[in-house]
């Protein structure tokens, strides 16, 4: 497939922080997609959960099949605007790597147990993931991956710094991982990403909206005619039962939420049609001053529409707001438990942040939890709330 000109061309690559020889069967942004996909992290991702802990059901999301499913996405909207599908598809891979056991509720429970110490965010946690955590290669440590891919990782939600840095960005400023690698590796902090990593962070929201809206339905946190009035989805499943009538509950669901997403596609095929139109470069695209991979205001308005209902009817329903909570004291057990004994911690975790330095040993504490997947997290606080006087007599 020929690539358009203001798409990431893997020989113009700015290369890897460690020079590696190129591969004779595998362009750079390939070798970048497969590493993310031998990974411990990715493995781990298909125990981690999405909206649900994974003992509620086989069938709900998991952050390895949301993963699968952003990066379906975003191969479709990469190749049809003549994108560098690869990297397109790796940065889709590797976006949710950082994610904690339990999804935002863990998130959330590593930040607050940070505050002392910094913070806690998943998308700095998947550049850890990237370039220090996973220890696979005997030159490195990381992946190694390629500056564009690093570059897209770090604007998942667009700039970081400059004039039109992300509102999270200007709340919270340049996660500290970040602005160390930056300085040693400049990474443009102020410019936009790459029309790649717009393409997977939209693929992101495109997936995650429509598949939170399929597990609520499915887990009966609310139910198709309580969609009557929620923008794009009201008319969509209202279409699909006037056309199947008597059509089964699974069915519909199926059918409408294809349809939306399929909806979705086109719109932002449309409008990033639109934006792209004069650009020569993927340097211009970077250069920009407001992304080019986009929704038209209508859609961006629905999907404003859909989140709302989402976020008041299920990421704040009373079923999952009492699962969260457990989940989050959970994590914040763990953590106090690992920091008082770092000796509680495996061998070559125990021997790196033992020492007297309490921030390191906290961020350390954060790693280690943050890489646990929602099994292992329940199993490990099972076993250290049955030794809880041990702990109790040593901390």
């Amino acid at each position: 497939m020929q690539l358009a000109p203001y798409a990431c061309d893997p020989k113009d690559s700015r290369g890897r922080l460690v020079p590696e020889a190129e591969s004779p069967m595998r362009s750079c942004f390939q070798r970048d997609r497969d590493r993310v996909i031998h990974s411990t992290a990715f493995r781990r991702l298909k125990h981690k959960t999405q909206v649900f802990v994974s003992h509620e059901g086989d069938h709900y999301r998991t952050r390895l099949t949301h993963s699968l499913e952003v990066a379906q996405i975003a191969r479709t909207i990469a190749r049809a605007l003549g994108l560098n599908e690869d990297l397109a598809e790796a940065l889709a891979l590797a976006h949710d790597l950082g994610h904690p056991p339990f999804g935002h509720a863990g998130e959330e429970a590593l930040n607050a147990c940070l505050a002392e110490f910094g913070s806690f965010d998943h998308n700095e946690q998947t550049f850890r993931v990237l370039t220090r955590l996973e220890r696979r290669y005997a030159a490195f440590d990381g992946l190694n991956l390629t500056w564009e891919m690093l570059e897209g990782i770090v604007k998942h939600n667009g700039p970081l710094t400059g004039p039109h840095a992300s509102a999270k960005a200007i709340a919270h400023g340049v996660p500290a991982t970040i602005a160390l690698a930056d300085a040693a590796w400049p990474l443009d902090l102020a410019g936009f990403a790459s029309a790649e990593a717009q393409v997977a962070a939209l693929s992101d929201d495109i997936a995650y909206n429509n598949h939170d809206l399929d597990d609520g339905l499915r887990a009966g946190l609310f139910t198709v005619a309580d969609l009557g009035d929620v923008p794009l989805a009201g008319p969509v499943f209202a279409e699909v039962l006037r056309r199947y009538p008597g059509l089964e509950v699974s069915r519909v669901i199926h059918e409408a939420v294809r349809r939306m997403i399929n909806l979705m596609v086109a719109d932002v095929l449309a409008e990033s049609r639109l934006r792209l139109a004069g650009a020569g470069s993927a340097a211009d695209i970077r250069q920009r001053a407001s992304p080019v991979i986009a929704f038209s205001a209508a859609m961006r308005e629905n999907e404003i529409g859909l989140k709302r209902f989402l976020f008041q009817h299920m990421y704040r329903h009373d079923r999952v707001n009492q699962t969260m909570a457990e989940a989050k004291a959970l994590v914040r057990d763990l953590f106090l438990w690992h920091f008082a004994r770092p000796d509680l911690l495996p061998p070559e975790w125990a021997r790196e942040f033992s020492g007297g330095d309490p921030r390191q040993r906290a961020r350390g504490v954060a790693d280690y939890i943050a890489g646990m997947t929602d099994k292992f997290a329940l199993e490990t606080h099972r076993r250290m709330r049955d030794e809880g006087s041990v702990v109790s007599e040593k901390s």
